[in-house]
């Protein structure tokens, strides 16, 4: 019986809210990634990164209080000793317009857009952002890249499900579910 499953994949591709849709319909643990990695109290959000060990603490201590649970997001390289804890990894992908549009909208409804405009407070971060989720597909020095998540996919010992066609998400976690039970 699994009980523990990871998600990852491309920024906009639906991962977070398909590890918390997963969770909700399974009744387990949702945790993020972004939740370890940055502070994310801080006004102006995802300017400070904790360092790897402090988030390799915050994350085992939240895995640890709980049997069953779905982790969303990248942890390549910094958790890589959380692999032999995942039962299955979900990898999702959708084209890189359907993904900008996807984080546009999170983002204009999350800060609010007079937040994102150009005089915004958080423009610079939000149109950073925005170019470094685009360049995911392309072969990059970027930590995180399709290549290297797809090369890391490789080596884990569990079985890994990919999603790479855009889908309602109601349709995805029916289809995850399916396949995990």
């Amino acid at each position: 019986m699994l009980k523990r499953l990871h998600l990852l994949g491309a920024p906009g591709s639906g991962v977070t809210s398909l590890g918390k849709a997963l969770a909700a319909r399974l009744s387990w643990q949702h945790f993020d990634t972004d939740d370890y990695h940055w502070f994310t109290e801080d006004v102006l959000p995802y300017r400070r990164r904790r360092n790897p060990d402090h988030r390799r603490q915050l994350l085992s201590r939240d895995l640890d209080t709980s049997e069953n649970w779905v982790l969303s997001g990248s942890l390549c390289g910094w958790g890589d000793v959380f692999i032999p804890r995942f039962d299955a990894v979900i990898y999702l992908w959708a084209p890189v317009d359907v993904r900008i549009a996807r984080i546009q909208a999170r983002e204009w409804k999350r800060y609010g857009a007079e937040r994102l405009a150009p005089n915004g407070d958080l423009h610079q971060v939000f149109e950073k952002f925005v170019a470094w989720a685009a360049a995911y597909d392309d072969a990059h020095e970027n930590i995180r890249s399709r290549a290297k998540e797809l090369e890391w996919l490789k080596a884990l010992p569990c079985p890994v499900i990919k999603i790479e066609v855009e889908m309602p998400l109601s349709v995805m976690a029916d289809q995850v579910m399916e396949t995990l039970t």
